[in-house]
């Protein structure tokens, strides 16, 4: 039994040898056989990097032959043949319904008669309240003051021992359109809840990746000019609907000369913020020959204006949990959508 065990392991050890000089000398059955079916190790990783080898060849020579039939086609004067789009998981994402469009009237007539269209339409000025849980921690404070350079017209009010209903009568009586509540766990930030007022609503966004300014490398300083706001891919009507309720929180007329952008950007569902500010720079660039000997530039140097982005953070992601009718409340609350587990189904399904 044992001389046959041994005989056929060098059969098999021969078999394979075989089989990777067939691979070298015929390639087309190389494309059939998959790398992982190899046992062993070594023979394994040398067929694996060199069908990756020939895959990398292959792409750059593709890459070659496209650049080289836009270029003739540019010097005959013709059109360039169409640039490939990659596909993503953004650009073949389920077809949703509620996408808004550019002709949906409905839609148009739903955001005059909105909770955010005496803010958006300047009849109201902005005005926000901001407070934390209960149990703050020690980062929560740095948050809230970053968050108070950010938003214009911005108050923060210690949380004490009251209850979020009598905050929320409270900010009524004193005329405030929005509430933001910074919720810490284990001394970090995890949520923010939004509620609008004086109707609603109440939207949860689970809150990661918070990054604070001192954090941040070479940021800068922001001024208390009146901010641009960027929203970028709120598509659907409950994305038109969160991005409005964003909106309602800055001024609309923003002051130009502060050079404030404050950009909430969705992409699968993950609101991105960031917060920068612009910076010009004037940069000498010197034309013209060089002596040998004296080794000095003879010519004119000319200026260049450049433009470019400073952060000046915070930086966070946030992910909406909930969006409820009306000012908080978590008895009696109508709920306009909920995040649950089964709708994760499908990597290309997203609801902003």
């Amino acid at each position: 039994m044992a001389k046959e065990k041994k005989r056929k392991a060098a059969e098999e050890a021969v078999d394979g040898d075989d089989y990777i000089e067939r691979e070298d000398k015929n390639p087309k059955k190389q494309k059939l056989i998959l790398a992982s079916q190899i046992k062993n190790k070594e023979k394994r990783s040398a067929v694996y990097a060199k069908l990756k080898h020939e895959k990398r060849v292959e792409k750059r020579k593709k890459i070659k032959a496209r650049d080289a039939a836009s270029k003739q086609a540019l010097e005959l004067g013709e059109e360039p043949p169409e640039k490939m789009v990659p596909r993503t998981i953004e650009n073949t994402r389920e077809l949703d319904e509620t996408v808004c469009r550019p002709d949906d009237e409905e839609l148009f007539a739903g955001n005059d008669a909105d909770e955010f269209s005496a803010v958006l339409k300047q009849q109201t000025a902005p005005k926000v309240l901001i407070t934390t849980c209960r149990f703050n921690s020690s980062r929560g404070p740095a948050f809230i003051k970053e968050l108070l350079s950010v938003i214009p017209n911005a108050q923060y009010y210690k949380r004490g021992t009251y209850e979020l209903k009598k905050i929320v009568e409270y900010a009524k009586n004193k005329e405030f359109t929005s509430i933001i509540v910074v919720h810490t766990n284990r001394r970090e930030p995890d949520a923010l809840l939004l509620i609008g007022l004086p109707d609603g609503p109440t939207a949860h966004f689970r809150l990661s990746n918070l990054v604070l300014r001192k954090d941040i490398k070479n940021h800068g300083n922001p001024t208390s000019h009146e901010p641009e706001l960027v929203l970028n891919n709120f598509t659907t009507r409950l994305g038109h609907r969160v991005g409005r309720m964003i909106q309602s929180l800055f001024p609309q007329v923003p002051n130009f000369r502060g050079r404030r952008v404050v950009t909430f950007h969705n992409q699968r569902d993950f609101i991105f913020f960031r917060h920068h500010r612009y910076v010009f720079e004037v940069k000498e660039k010197k034309e013209g020959l060089k002596d040998k000997k004296s080794k000095a530039s003879q010519g004119k140097t000319e200026k260049k204006a450049i433009a470019r982005l400073q952060e000046c953070g915070p930086r966070f992601t946030l992910k909406l949990v909930s969006l409820q009718h009306g000012t908080f409340d978590t008895k009696g609350g109508e709920f306009e959508w909920v995040h649950k587990a089964d709708m994760d189904t499908s990597r290309r399904r997203f609801f902003i």
